[in-house]
């Protein structure tokens, strides 16, 4: 029994009709903390549980925490989280509903991993919001339940910030010998440290995030996301905030699900379409976000007007 769920797979005509070819959605927005963090959180929760681990730290103002919260919560392990001055009175509000210890700290996601990583004691875990094998092997588990059901797409879309989910669902293709399904990796204009990695053949730290999509603010890619272009079809594909956020409000219209700008990014590249024109059957990771409101996407669009 894992602390995620399995999550519907479904073919969405208002996306197929703006596509032109068929889009299915992988509905992780749907996982009980809303997003597509529980399968590797949890995973590196239960793993960490079973060798003993009495607490759990991470530094997340957004999914990665929650899920680390659930988790804790489900698992009967005390979590601290450590967030940014940044974060929204809503995640904090969602943090603590999940009875987790929240702690605010320093301008920036960086500054409040800092701190974390000095909470971390002896008989504790650590918990990445991104960057740790644990955490990949469980969001390949996506790929995986595609697998069970018989369902092979020409291409994969998902939208890329700290790479975690990319390096999931690369190890999740790659393990059931999809090496020949490319993946359509999504950034927004102001956060694009993927499309900077592989234009440098290295990693490379942004000078600052300057977008809305603040799940996809990651300074730097992982490492490991980088490898997997490497070793993968992966393609680089970047929209601006307000295509994303558009998106959003178009998906909540046509599927009665709100998601984050971050989730709004792949969700731009469908129903656009331009970017699918090679791929008949084409796989959309509607990866969530928990802490979006409407309103806030509203207001957003107002500001990038």
């Amino acid at each position: 029994m894992t602390l995620h769920i399995a999550t519907p797979l479904i073919e969405s005509r208002p996306l197929s009709l703006a596509a032109q070819r068929s889009v299915w959605l992988k509905l992780d927005a749907l996982q009980p903390c809303g997003s597509f963090k529980l399968r590797g959180v949890g995973h590196a929760c239960e793993v960490h549980h079973a060798r003993g681990a009495r607490h759990f730290v991470s530094s997340s103002g957004g999914n990665a925490g929650l899920a680390v919260a659930y988790a804790g919560r489900k698992l009967g392990v005390p979590v601290t989280v450590v967030v940014p001055e940044t974060t929204t009175e809503r995640a904090k509000e969602l943090l603590r509903l999940e009875d987790a210890k929240v702690v605010v700290h320093g301008s920036s996601w960086q500054e409040a991993n800092e701190l974390a990583l000095t909470l971390v004691g002896a008989g504790d875990a650590f918990i990445h919001p991104f960057d740790d094998p644990l955490l990949w092997a469980g969001h390949a588990s996506l790929v995986d339940e595609m697998a069970a059901a018989g369902f092979k797409p020409d291409a994969v879309v998902l939208s890329v910030g700290g790479g975690g989910l990319l390096s999931g669902v690369v190890e999740g293709l790659q393990r059931n010998d999809w090496g020949d399904v490319p993946v359509l990796a999504v950034e927004t204009t102001g956060a694009a440290s993927l499309r900077a990695a592989m234009q440098a053949g290295h990693t490379v730290e942004l000078e600052r995030i300057a977008s809305v999509a603040s799940s996809l603010g990651a300074k730097r890619v992982a490492e490991q996301a980088l490898a997997c272009t490497q070793l993968h079809p992966v393609q680089s594909h970047l929209v601006s905030d307000r295509a994303a956020l558009e998106a959003c409000e178009r998906f909540l219209m046509d599927h009665r699900v709100l998601v984050e700008p971050a989730c709004g990014a792949a969700l731009a590249l469908a129903y656009a379409g331009d970017a699918l024109a090679d791929f008949e059957k084409v796989l959309v990771v509607v990866c969530g976000g928990a802490t979006a409101t409407l309103g806030q996407i509203q207001e957003w669009l107002k500001q990038v007007e």
